[in-house]
């Protein structure tokens, strides 16, 4: 079948709207219908290309150059179920799903040990082949396209391996869903469960965009004492205190001394990185924002190009400090989906309050662009007639 889709081609290239190619979905595989599409900055990190490694670092760690592009961007989304390959059993025609871009297997050594955010399956996050059977499925003409996180949500519709859907309420709106299936999983588990906010704590976030917002509700919904937000945008840090934040700060050098004052000197329990973009000048203020025996989380993404990291090591020993990274906030996709969109059902999490503005497909560059200069908190794209 032929649909719409926003495709990029390259580093510092535009979206282009293409009309692509899909194939049927084969065994263990299914077709979606989109309905809403979450704008997370992890898309804009392919127009920047933080995210693709530098010469340096392939030299250094042995990864291979990046073979990505043209790329289907999007890995946050949420729709309805066209058509089931053979062998689907958890979802059928007609079913409203979230998307996951972990697409837990469920059987390696990682899921079974309750680590489904780094399940093997990860391995083929970015292949142009489906994880089911090592084949393509998405063509633009002669070439075969990627899919970001083996989703693609900039689409009209998309084919996925069921593992990448997770059924939902039909009393759930799609962008809840779309939301929940990315950003909000990724903040709220970051101040939750791999900073391990316990009820009493300060907790510093920095960075309150899409992901900081949801890390903000995670760690007063974890009993958090203060809750500080930290973010250079004005309306930002006015609209976390909607989300949680008792405090908020412009930056971590003006957070330091408010956070001294809060808790007489002791300073926070937690601090979690949440920028759209990590430089690695900031570990150190973090670092010094944290209590003795505190732990530091990086959920953030860091360009290549800023492979040296400036840390004070015997501060970290002589003062036990912990430095984290996250992926997904440390949780399981199939567990957190449904856990959060029923909190949101019972009024216990903010969805709504996150979406700043509603764009089309066509409009994929300026949704990019007020992310980038920071317009928004969250930005969805409808997809007509679902």
């Amino acid at each position: 079948m032929k649909c719409r889709a926003a495709v990029i081609r390259g580093v510092g290239q535009d979206w282009e709207i293409s009309e692509i190619e899909l194939d049927p979905p084969r065994a263990g595989e299914v077709l979606v219908r989109m309905a809403v599409a979450g704008i997370c900055h992890s898309d804009d990190h392919l127009y920047t290309g933080d995210v693709l490694p530098t010469a340096e670092v392939r030299a250094a760690t042995g990864i291979p150059e990046p073979d990505w592009f043209p790329m289907i961007g999007g890995h946050e989304g949420a729709g309805v179920i066209e058509e089931v390959g053979p062998g689907v059993t958890t979802v059928r025609p007609g079913d409203r799903v979230a998307m996951s871009f972990i697409p837990a297997c469920g059987d390696c050594r990682f899921c079974v040990n309750g680590q489904s955010y780094i399940c093997d399956a990860g391995a083929s996050l970015f292949s142009r082949e489906m994880p089911t059977d090592g084949t393509c499925r998405r063509h633009l003409g002669d070439e075969n396209l990627m899919a970001y996180g083996q989703l693609g949500t900039f689409a009209e519709y998309a084919v996925l391996t069921e593992r990448s859907v997770i059924k939902i309420d039909d009393a759930v709106p799609f962008h809840a869903a779309s939301l929940v299936s990315c950003g909000v999983s990724t903040g709220w588990g970051s101040a939750t469960v791999t900073a391990g906010t316990q009820p009493g704590d300060t907790v510093v976030v920095i960075g309150t965009g899409g992901v900081g917002m949801n890390a903000l509700q995670g760690a007063r919904a974890a009993g958090a004492k203060y809750v500080v937000a930290v973010d250079p945008v004005e309306y930002k840090r006015d609209s976390a205190k909607i989300f949680g934040a008792t405090h908020a700060a412009a930056s971590a050098e003006e957070a330091t001394p408010l956070v001294s004052d809060i808790t007489a000197g002791v300073m926070a329990d937690r601090v979690v990185l949440t920028p759209g973009v990590l430089h690695v000048e900031l570990i150190p203020m973090a670092m010094r924002l944290l209590r003795k025996g505190g732990t530091c989380v990086v959920t953030g993404i860091t360009p290549y190009t800023e492979a040296m990291v400036p840390l004070v090591l015997q501060e970290m020993v002589l003062s036990a400090k912990q430095l984290k990274g996250a992926l997904y906030g440390g949780m399981n996709p199939r567990t957190s989906v449904p856990l959060l969109l029923s909190m949101y059902q019972a009024g216990a999490v903010k969805l709504d309050e996150l979406v700043t503005r509603h764009y089309q497909l066509d409009e994929i560059n300026e949704a990019m662009t007020d992310l980038r200069e920071g317009r928004n908190i969250r930005g969805v794209i409808d997809f007509a007639g679902v």
